[in-house]
Protein backbone atom coordinates (compact mmCIF):
# COMPACT_ATOMS: atom_id res chain seq x y z
CA UNK A 1 0.00 0.00 0.00
CA UNK A 2 2.80 2.43 0.89
CA UNK A 3 4.40 1.78 -2.50
CA UNK A 4 1.21 2.75 -4.35
CA UNK A 5 0.75 5.85 -2.20
CA UNK A 6 4.33 6.90 -2.97
CA UNK A 7 3.76 6.35 -6.67
CA UNK A 8 0.55 8.39 -6.57
CA UNK A 9 2.35 11.25 -4.83
CA UNK A 10 5.13 11.10 -7.41
CA UNK A 11 2.73 11.24 -10.33
CA UNK A 12 0.70 14.08 -8.79
CA UNK A 13 3.88 16.06 -8.25
CA UNK A 14 4.83 15.57 -11.87
CA UNK A 15 1.45 16.52 -13.33
CA UNK A 16 2.53 20.01 -14.50
CA UNK A 17 5.58 18.59 -16.24
CA UNK A 18 3.61 15.72 -17.73
CA UNK A 19 1.01 18.13 -19.06
CA UNK A 20 3.75 20.14 -20.73
CA UNK A 21 5.04 17.04 -22.53
CA UNK A 22 1.56 16.35 -23.89
CA UNK A 23 1.11 19.82 -25.39
CA UNK A 24 2.68 18.83 -28.67
CA UNK A 25 1.83 19.12 -32.32
CA UNK A 26 2.60 16.70 -35.16
CA UNK A 27 5.72 18.80 -35.80
CA UNK A 28 7.01 18.39 -32.24
CA UNK A 29 6.52 14.77 -31.19
CA UNK A 30 6.99 14.03 -27.50
CA UNK A 31 9.83 11.49 -27.34
CA UNK A 32 11.20 9.55 -24.40
CA UNK A 33 14.23 7.27 -24.44
CA UNK A 34 16.19 4.93 -22.20
CA UNK A 35 19.37 5.33 -24.25
CA UNK A 36 21.89 8.09 -23.56
CA UNK A 37 23.34 8.18 -27.08
CA UNK A 38 19.90 8.89 -28.52
CA UNK A 39 19.27 11.43 -25.75
CA UNK A 40 22.48 13.38 -26.42
CA UNK A 41 21.86 13.41 -30.17
CA UNK A 42 18.24 14.56 -29.82
CA UNK A 43 19.39 17.33 -27.49
CA UNK A 44 22.17 18.37 -29.86
CA UNK A 45 19.74 18.81 -32.78
CA UNK A 46 17.39 20.91 -30.69
CA UNK A 47 14.69 18.38 -29.81
CA UNK A 48 15.61 17.04 -26.35
CA UNK A 49 13.58 14.07 -25.15
CA UNK A 50 10.84 14.71 -22.60
CA UNK A 51 12.13 11.85 -20.47
CA UNK A 52 15.44 10.02 -20.10
CA UNK A 53 16.53 7.16 -17.84
CA UNK A 54 19.05 7.85 -15.05
CA UNK A 55 19.55 11.55 -15.71
CA UNK A 56 22.16 12.07 -12.98
CA UNK A 57 24.22 9.20 -14.39
CA UNK A 58 23.80 10.62 -17.89
CA UNK A 59 25.52 13.79 -16.77
CA UNK A 60 28.22 11.79 -14.95
CA UNK A 61 29.06 9.57 -17.92
CA UNK A 62 28.04 11.58 -21.00
CA UNK A 63 28.71 15.08 -19.66
CA UNK A 64 27.36 17.23 -22.47
CA UNK A 65 25.05 18.25 -24.02
CA UNK A 66 23.30 18.93 -20.72
CA UNK A 67 19.67 17.84 -20.63
CA UNK A 68 17.07 20.57 -19.96
CA UNK A 69 16.10 21.02 -16.31
CA UNK A 70 12.52 19.91 -16.98
CA UNK A 71 13.54 16.55 -18.46
CA UNK A 72 11.77 13.81 -16.49
CA UNK A 73 13.84 10.97 -15.01
CA UNK A 74 12.34 7.64 -16.09
CA UNK A 75 14.17 5.58 -13.47
CA UNK A 76 16.79 2.92 -14.06
CA UNK A 77 17.72 2.13 -17.64
CA UNK A 78 17.25 -1.57 -16.92
CA UNK A 79 14.07 -1.06 -14.85
CA UNK A 80 12.33 2.15 -15.90
CA UNK A 81 9.04 3.21 -14.34
CA UNK A 82 6.39 1.88 -16.70
CA UNK A 83 3.67 3.77 -14.82
CA UNK A 84 5.48 7.09 -15.12
CA UNK A 85 6.19 6.62 -18.83
CA UNK A 86 2.56 5.72 -19.48
CA UNK A 87 1.42 8.84 -17.59
CA UNK A 88 3.62 10.97 -19.85
CA UNK A 89 1.68 9.76 -22.91
CA UNK A 90 4.64 10.07 -25.33
CA UNK A 91 4.30 9.98 -29.09
CA UNK A 92 7.41 7.80 -29.50
CA UNK A 93 9.58 5.66 -27.27
CA UNK A 94 13.07 5.22 -28.70
CA UNK A 95 15.39 2.37 -27.75
CA UNK A 96 18.52 0.70 -29.09
CA UNK A 97 19.14 -3.07 -29.41
CA UNK A 98 20.55 -3.04 -25.87
CA UNK A 99 16.96 -2.70 -24.61
CA UNK A 100 15.37 -5.16 -27.03
CA UNK A 101 14.27 -7.46 -24.20
CA UNK A 102 11.88 -4.73 -23.00
CA UNK A 103 10.41 -3.86 -26.41
CA UNK A 104 7.16 -5.82 -26.07
CA UNK A 105 6.47 -4.38 -22.63
CA UNK A 106 7.23 -0.85 -23.82
CA UNK A 107 4.88 -1.15 -26.80
CA UNK A 108 1.95 -0.96 -24.37
CA UNK A 109 3.01 2.62 -23.58
CA UNK A 110 3.78 4.10 -27.01
CA UNK A 111 5.02 3.15 -30.47
CA UNK A 112 8.55 1.79 -30.01
CA UNK A 113 11.32 2.46 -32.53
CA UNK A 114 14.60 0.56 -32.22
CA UNK A 115 17.53 2.55 -33.59
CA UNK A 116 20.66 0.52 -34.50
CA UNK A 117 23.88 1.46 -32.68
CA UNK A 118 27.35 -0.04 -32.27
CA UNK A 119 26.85 -3.24 -34.20
CA UNK A 120 30.26 -4.97 -34.46
CA UNK A 121 29.23 -6.26 -37.89
CA UNK A 122 28.45 -2.80 -39.29
CA UNK A 123 30.38 0.37 -40.11
CA UNK A 124 29.86 2.12 -36.78
CA UNK A 125 30.68 5.60 -38.02
CA UNK A 126 28.17 5.32 -40.85
CA UNK A 127 25.65 3.95 -38.34
CA UNK A 128 26.10 7.07 -36.18
CA UNK A 129 25.61 9.30 -39.21
CA UNK A 130 22.51 7.36 -40.26
CA UNK A 131 21.15 7.49 -36.69
CA UNK A 132 21.55 11.27 -36.64
CA UNK A 133 19.66 11.60 -39.92
CA UNK A 134 16.93 9.27 -38.64
CA UNK A 135 16.41 11.33 -35.49
CA UNK A 136 16.37 14.50 -37.56
CA UNK A 137 13.62 13.05 -39.75
CA UNK A 138 11.56 11.86 -36.77
CA UNK A 139 11.66 15.26 -35.12
CA UNK A 140 11.43 17.38 -38.29
CA UNK A 141 14.92 18.71 -37.49
CA UNK A 142 16.57 17.50 -40.69
CA UNK A 143 18.59 20.68 -41.18
CA UNK A 144 19.94 20.57 -37.63
CA UNK A 145 20.85 16.89 -38.00
CA UNK A 146 22.66 17.55 -41.26
CA UNK A 147 24.50 20.47 -39.65
CA UNK A 148 25.66 18.19 -36.82
CA UNK A 149 26.99 15.66 -39.32
CA UNK A 150 28.71 18.36 -41.37
CA UNK A 151 30.22 20.13 -38.37
CA UNK A 152 31.55 16.88 -36.92
CA UNK A 153 33.14 15.85 -40.20
CA UNK A 154 34.69 19.30 -40.68
CA UNK A 155 36.05 19.36 -37.12
CA UNK A 156 37.70 15.96 -37.39
CA UNK A 157 39.13 16.67 -40.85
CA UNK A 158 40.65 19.94 -39.62
CA UNK A 159 41.87 18.32 -36.41
CA UNK A 160 43.71 15.61 -38.33
CA UNK A 161 46.09 18.19 -39.73
CA UNK A 162 46.58 20.03 -36.43
CA UNK A 163 47.10 16.95 -34.26
CA UNK A 164 49.60 15.18 -36.49
CA UNK A 165 52.27 13.62 -34.28
CA UNK A 166 50.09 13.36 -31.16
CA UNK A 167 50.15 9.89 -29.68
CA UNK A 168 50.23 7.03 -29.19
CA UNK A 169 47.50 7.42 -26.57
CA UNK A 170 46.23 4.92 -24.02
CA UNK A 171 42.59 5.78 -23.27
CA UNK A 172 41.36 4.34 -19.98
CA UNK A 173 38.63 4.55 -17.33
CA UNK A 174 39.08 3.24 -13.81
CA UNK A 175 36.73 0.56 -12.49
CA UNK A 176 38.41 0.66 -9.07
CA UNK A 177 41.91 1.14 -7.57
CA UNK A 178 43.24 -2.04 -9.18
CA UNK A 179 41.28 -2.44 -12.40
CA UNK A 180 40.63 -0.29 -15.44
CA UNK A 181 38.96 -0.36 -18.82
CA UNK A 182 41.28 0.26 -21.77
CA UNK A 183 39.54 1.32 -24.97
CA UNK A 184 39.98 0.42 -28.62
CA UNK A 185 38.04 -1.64 -31.13
CA UNK A 186 34.50 -0.38 -31.63
CA UNK A 187 34.53 2.38 -29.00
CA UNK A 188 33.78 5.97 -29.91
CA UNK A 189 37.28 6.88 -28.72
CA UNK A 190 38.86 4.56 -31.30
CA UNK A 191 36.74 5.94 -34.13
CA UNK A 192 37.72 9.50 -33.25
CA UNK A 193 41.40 8.59 -32.93
CA UNK A 194 41.26 6.95 -36.36
CA UNK A 195 39.76 10.03 -37.96
CA UNK A 196 42.30 12.27 -36.27
CA UNK A 197 45.16 10.05 -37.39
CA UNK A 198 46.26 9.36 -33.80
CA UNK A 199 47.61 5.92 -32.96
CA UNK A 200 45.98 4.01 -30.11
CA UNK A 201 48.56 2.33 -27.86
CA UNK A 202 46.07 -0.48 -27.18
CA UNK A 203 45.73 -2.87 -30.13
CA UNK A 204 44.51 -5.91 -28.21
CA UNK A 205 41.10 -7.54 -28.14
CA UNK A 206 38.09 -5.76 -26.67
CA UNK A 207 34.49 -6.70 -25.89
CA UNK A 208 31.47 -5.61 -27.93
CA UNK A 209 31.47 -2.26 -26.10
CA UNK A 210 35.01 -1.49 -27.20
CA UNK A 211 37.03 -2.07 -24.02
CA UNK A 212 39.11 -4.67 -22.19
CA UNK A 213 39.23 -4.91 -18.40
CA UNK A 214 42.84 -4.96 -17.20
CA UNK A 215 44.59 -5.16 -13.86
CA UNK A 216 47.11 -2.40 -13.14
CA UNK A 217 50.13 -4.63 -13.66
CA UNK A 218 49.04 -5.38 -17.25
CA UNK A 219 49.90 -1.80 -18.20
CA UNK A 220 53.58 -2.58 -17.67
CA UNK A 221 53.91 -3.92 -21.21
CA UNK A 222 52.35 -0.86 -22.86
CA UNK A 223 53.63 2.53 -23.87
CA UNK A 224 51.93 5.79 -24.80
CA UNK A 225 50.42 8.79 -23.08
CA UNK A 226 47.72 7.86 -20.57
CA UNK A 227 44.37 9.62 -21.03
CA UNK A 228 41.96 9.03 -18.13
CA UNK A 229 38.27 9.60 -18.85
CA UNK A 230 36.02 10.59 -15.96
CA UNK A 231 34.11 9.60 -13.94
CA UNK A 232 36.78 8.20 -11.66
CA UNK A 233 35.70 6.29 -8.51
CA UNK A 234 35.92 8.59 -5.51
CA UNK A 235 39.42 8.80 -4.06
CA UNK A 236 41.02 6.52 -6.66
CA UNK A 237 43.49 9.01 -8.11
CA UNK A 238 44.61 10.12 -4.66
CA UNK A 239 45.20 6.54 -3.54
CA UNK A 240 47.13 5.73 -6.71
CA UNK A 241 49.67 8.38 -5.80
CA UNK A 242 50.68 6.10 -2.91
CA UNK A 243 50.61 2.92 -4.99
CA UNK A 244 54.16 1.85 -5.83
CA UNK A 245 53.00 -0.40 -8.68
CA UNK A 246 51.13 2.46 -10.35
CA UNK A 247 53.91 5.00 -9.88
CA UNK A 248 56.44 2.52 -11.28
CA UNK A 249 54.60 1.87 -14.55
CA UNK A 250 56.49 3.20 -17.60
CA UNK A 251 53.32 4.77 -19.02
CA UNK A 252 52.92 6.71 -15.77
CA UNK A 253 56.56 7.78 -15.37
CA UNK A 254 57.27 8.77 -18.97
CA UNK A 255 54.67 11.46 -19.61
CA UNK A 256 52.20 13.51 -17.56
CA UNK A 257 48.77 11.97 -17.15
CA UNK A 258 45.75 13.73 -18.56
CA UNK A 259 42.30 13.49 -16.97
CA UNK A 260 39.40 14.43 -19.25
CA UNK A 261 35.80 15.27 -18.31
CA UNK A 262 33.16 12.63 -19.15
CA UNK A 263 32.77 11.56 -22.77
CA UNK A 264 30.41 8.65 -23.51
CA UNK A 265 32.46 5.75 -24.90
CA UNK A 266 29.53 4.54 -27.03
CA UNK A 267 28.23 8.00 -27.79
CA UNK A 268 27.09 9.74 -30.95
CA UNK A 269 28.43 12.66 -32.95
CA UNK A 270 28.14 15.15 -30.05
CA UNK A 271 30.45 12.91 -28.00
CA UNK A 272 32.79 12.58 -30.96
CA UNK A 273 33.09 16.37 -31.17
CA UNK A 274 33.61 16.63 -27.42
CA UNK A 275 36.36 14.01 -27.35
CA UNK A 276 38.19 15.61 -30.28
CA UNK A 277 37.99 19.06 -28.66
CA UNK A 278 39.28 17.77 -25.32
CA UNK A 279 42.16 15.95 -26.97
CA UNK A 280 43.24 19.11 -28.76
CA UNK A 281 42.79 21.39 -25.76
CA UNK A 282 44.23 19.13 -23.06
CA UNK A 283 46.26 16.24 -24.44
CA UNK A 284 47.71 17.18 -27.81
CA UNK A 285 48.22 20.90 -27.35
CA UNK A 286 51.74 22.16 -28.22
Amino acid sequence: MRMWISLLVLCLGLLPALAATQQTSPDTPAIITLDWTLAETLTAIGHPPAGVAQIADYHSWVGKPILPADTIDLGLRSQPSMELMAAMNPDLLLITPMFANMANQLKAIAPVVTVPLYDPQADTWQTLVDMTRTLGHMTHREAAAQALIRDTTTMLDAGRARLRGCGPLLVIQFADDRHLRVYGGNSLYQHVLDRLGIRNAWTGAVNRWGYRLLALHELAKLDGRVVIIEPVPLGTLARLQNNALWRGLPVVKQQPLRVLPPVWSVGGLPSAQRFAQLLEQTVCKP
